[in-house]
């Protein structure tokens, strides 16, 4: 189980990268919000995070870290327009993160073929766990 300072800085992630455009679209911030309650975090610690990003915590789990891999993908097509540097700045979470770079190209490239290129949970695990053993 993540403690309170992981899930704040997951969160923090997911707020910068969300505003790769400088920009937090409403719908974004919803996606966010809903984030921040599945996380436990209020919303007074949410609007902080707003506007004082904390430091990036490396999560220890490797499952956990493939929950906000997934999470950061839901983020990216919100608006269903993916960006190359939407793309860049995803596979580089995803390293920084310690996931396999190969794993990493084959979730991004797996997307296309979804339906709003949204890689199913289950599809994504496995990819991550045949790259893990």
């Amino acid at each position: 189980m993540i403690n309170r300072v992981e899930k704040l800085s997951l969160l923090s992630e997911m707020i910068a990268f969300a505003r790769i455009d400088n920009n937090l679209r409403a719908i974004e911030h919803k996606f966010l919000i809903g984030v921040a309650k599945q996380l436990e975090i209020t919303r007074e610690d949410y609007d902080y995070l707003l506007e004082n990003p904390v430091t990036h915590i490396n999560l220890k789990s490797h499952s956990e870290r493939i929950v906000q891999f997934h999470r950061l993908i839901l983020l990216m097509n919100l608006d269903n327009v993916i960006t190359n540097k939407e793309l860049i700045r995803l596979h580089n979470f995803g390293l920084r993160m310690g996931l396999s770079h190969e794993s990493i190209n084959r979730v991004l490239d797996l997307m296309e073929s979804f339906p709003n290129k949204i890689v199913p949970p289950d599809f994504l695990i496995d990819i991550f766990k045949t790259q893990y053993n």
